[in-house]
């Protein structure tokens, strides 16, 4: 199985949306969005950017031959802050390092991008697959400062050598 990680092309956007769209309905915990809701939008802010290739706004992806089986997506504030969001892998290619390389992917296109980005994660409590992923690919629990929304997630900082 040879797999490739790169941007998601802006003709590929709809592929994004269909794995997304999969990824909030069979791990609803692991997602601060919800499928039902989802379904209801015409188009996914992360659709328009991989459309239009937002510099500080996309989307890799992992694909094995020329199917897409995971995601991770990158958002950089105002902050020189980059955040991790929606990583998933399909089910049947779980277990097989692509997460790491999704992970290892996007923290290489952020450090080309920008100089001396900071690159945060949340991660749902419980998630104990993910978590322990992203403590092997370096990254450390920072202290939450008590936001409301994030009670439920840890979040995780790349600490980089």
């Amino acid at each position: 199985m040879n797999i490739n990680y790169r941007k998601i092309f802006p003709e590929e956007s709809k592929i994004y949306r269909a794995i997304r769209l999969e990824s909030l309905e069979k791990f609803p915990e692991s997602f601060g969005a919800n499928y039902q809701e989802a379904l209801k939008i015409e188009k996914f802010r992360m659709e328009n950017d991989i459309e239009e290739q937002t510099e500080e706004r996309f989307v890799l992806g992992a694909f094995a031959d020329k199917e897409l089986i995971g995601i991770c997506t990158f958002v950089k504030d105002e902050n020189n802050i980059g955040n991790i969001y929606q990583m998933y892998v399909k089910k049947d290619y779980q277990g097989k390092n692509i997460g790491m390389g999704l992970i290892e992917a996007i923290i290489n296109e952020a450090r080309q991008k920008f100089n001396d980005i900071e690159i945060h994660l949340e991660v749902t409590h419980g998630n104990n697959k993910a978590y322990n992923l992203y403590k092997k690919a370096g990254f450390e629990e920072i202290k939450n400062n008590t936001n409301e929304k994030l009670r439920n997630h840890i979040l995780m900082k790349y600490m980089s050598e």
